[in-house]
């Protein structure tokens, strides 16, 4: 796996786009190289909300899910230092681990909402 971010639009979605500060809703699958889940929103039963490009998730979400629009689903594949770096997290993330999220955008909510 390269050190850069990887970005691939599965679907490219027609609504609100992702901006810095905005609260988005998603589904998402987050899997290890070896395709092991390490965390699954669908397995949760509900979406995940977040505020973005605010440094509360982790920097490859910050920069891989900006310009992404309501109703499209994005593949990232987040190199370690852009994930969790040399942090083990929980059970399942080892540390200096490369993820992958399958990512589907739901919402996008900003102030002017």
């Amino acid at each position: 796996m390269c050190d850069d971010l990887q970005v691939i639009d599965l679907v490219v979605g027609e609504g609100k786009a992702v901006v810095k500060g905005a609260l988005i809703t998603t589904q998402y699958h987050g899997v290890l190289e070896d395709g092991t889940t390490f965390d699954s929103s669908y397995e949760k039963g509900r979406p995940f909300q977040c505020v973005i490009g605010t440094g509360r998730v982790i920097k490859g979400w910050d920069l891989g899910l900006m310009g992404m629009r309501v109703g499209g689903k994005r593949r990232l594949r987040v190199p370690a230092h852009l994930a969790y770096g040399e942090r083990q997290v929980g059970e399942r993330i080892p540390p200096n681990a490369n993820l992958q999220f399958e990512i589907e955008l739901l919402e996008v909510l900003t102030r002017d909402d």
